[in-house]
């Protein structure tokens, strides 16, 4: 982070703001809007639709933004995104001055979609900026914005408990609301604007990235680690009831989880960017969910009753756990993608934010209404094995996964080679061999993952064509403005009379 420059800095800062105060918002209706609800004679069942709404807006909203950002403008989606849910805030705070019990439900229903629509802008954009300024260091920056998000989740009841006690439910909406437009406002001023250049071609689709099998994988560690993070949330509070703690002390248990998730994410990113595989981690982190939730209960086949010290050790190990799978998911999930030939630009960094997004979002909607049916069936001890299975199961494919994929080409050094007008290609040894144009291009694409060029490229591939083939994604038009003089290009071929290059590799295909 000593490296980063003045425009990664600042781009760090606003981003970290907006998500404390996105955080504080989203984290106020669920400790103040049931009471509200209830005076106004809706149901249980109608209040929690009107949390159960956004996650699925979200979810089937977030591929969209994804899909068109590079169409709309990161900083536009971003900017927009923030505006619309801090408005929506301070609405959902007056919604105490509605009479009435339909008028009440149908404002709550219209306010919590298009914040949801605005919450999946922020959320998409915010993943994309940052996967574009920080190539290197993507995990890491990443795991420090979810820090500030898992601050404000913590700030926000805590804050929030304050004001309403000195101004009733109106006044934390409104002031926390304020709060998250401003900082839309210093985002507006500060973050730098985000170009993509004019060499637009037409962006990957969701489902083409859904069908490569690593991305997948990773989608599927973050439905079942937003689904544990659910599941707690509709089911915890009743499972504690037992030890009739104070409200101040049952607050706080809320907070175990999402405070260890803040204080560890940073170093998880670390490991994925700098010492370790993200699957690796991934694994890690399904087991540290699925030994959490075993002791949360405890088990059924842990022969003792619930014990308070061991359930918050179980919270402690689910927060490390959410924050190994979050943070190398979407890491891997970006980096696997641009090694399968997604291009290394901003469509594919806004469609795996968008993907990381929706499928977050899906498990958020399905963990609570899953883990209600469980806890009103079988219990929660029982029914927490819903969650150490499916974390067991993700992590045991993505183990498979890792010692059944093929492992990279090695570098093979080649003297003195040799380019034949047939594509072959002479070396020092007396030997030729065939040069696959187009497995070579697939190659070029794994530097944007990290991986250098002498090591990706086939044997006996020229350095040079590799490094100058006008269809490597890693220097795009916009970024080789420096290697342009005039009309010649910075392709290795000739000049049209139109000033337009025409790559070597063209030629020789």
């Amino acid at each position: 982070m000593v490296q980063f420059t003045k425009r990664q800095w600042l781009t760090l800062i606003v981003i970290s703001i907006a998500d404390f105060c996105n955080a504080i918002c989203v984290s106020l209706q669920a400790p103040f809007y049931p009471a509200e609800a209830e005076r106004k004679g809706c149901s249980a069942t109608e209040y929690g639709l009107v949390f159960g709404i956004f996650e699925l807006v979200v979810f089937l909203i977030s591929p969209v933004y994804g899909q068109h950002l590079n169409k709309i403008g990161p900083k536009v989606t971003f900017n927009g995104g923030i505006y619309t849910t801090g408005i929506c805030a301070i609405l959902f705070g007056l919604l105490d001055k509605i009479d009435g019990h339909y008028p009440f439900i149908i404002l709550s229903f219209i306010i919590r979609i298009v914040e949801a629509m605005g919450n999946a802008a922020f959320l998409t954009a915010s993943f994309a900026i940052i996967a574009k300024e920080f190539p290197d260091n993507v995990a890491t920056t990443f795991a420090s914005l979810e820090t500030f998000f898992g601050l404000g989740l913590i700030v926000g009841p805590t804050v929030g408990g304050a004001l309403y006690q000195a101004g009733g439910y109106t006044l934390p909406f409104a002031v926390m609301g304020s709060a998250l437009f401003l900082s839309a406002i210093l985002t507006a001023l500060v973050l730098p604007k985000h170009e993509d250049g004019t060499d637009r071609e037409q962006g990957p689709s969701m489902f083409k990235a859904l069908r490569i099998p690593g991305v997948l994988l990773s989608c599927a560690s973050i439905v079942v680690t937003s689904m544990s993070i659910g599941f707690l949330q509709a089911t915890l509070e009743p499972h504690l009831r037992q030890f009739y703690l104070a409200p101040v002390i049952l607050g706080l248990m809320f907070v175990i989880n999402g405070g260890t998730y803040a204080m560890t994410a940073p170093g998880f990113g670390m490991l994925c960017d700098k010492y370790c595989p993200p699957k690796v981690i991934t694994v890690l982190g399904t087991l540290l969910v699925a030994a959490g939730f075993a002791l949360v209960g405890p088990a059924p086949f842990i022969p003792t009753q619930t014990i308070l010290w061991v359930t918050i050790l179980g919270l402690v190990l689910h927060g490390l756990g959410i924050a190994a799978q979050l943070v190398a998911s979407f890491t891997d999930a970006l980096r696997t993608s641009i090694a399968h030939g997604f291009p290394n630009n901003l469509e594919t960094f806004g469609l795996i934010s968008g993907l990381w997004t929706s499928t977050f979002a899906l498990g958020a909607f399905v963990g609570p209404s899953i883990s209600g049916i469980l806890y009103d069936n079988i219990g929660f001890r029982n029914s927490s094995m819903f969650i150490v299975g499916t974390h067991l199961f993700i992590g045991f494919i993505v183990a498979l996964f890792m010692i059944c994929s093929k492992k990279p080409p090695t570098y093979v050094e080649l003297k003195d080679e040799k380019l034949l007008a047939n594509g072959d290609v002479e070396t020092s040894y007396g030997k030729s061999q065939q040069v696959s144009v187009t497995e070579s291009v697939k190659s070029i694409r794994s530097v944007g993952n990290g991986i250098s060029i002498e090591k990706s490229r086939p044997p006996a591939m020229n350095s040079l064509i590799a490094c100058n083939s006008y269809k490597s994604q890693a220097w795009p038009k916009r970024d080789a403005t420096s290697l342009t003089l005039g009309p010649y290009s910075y392709s290795y071929g000739s000049v049209d009379r139109n000033g337009q290059s025409t790559s070597y590799l063209q030629g020789v295909a």
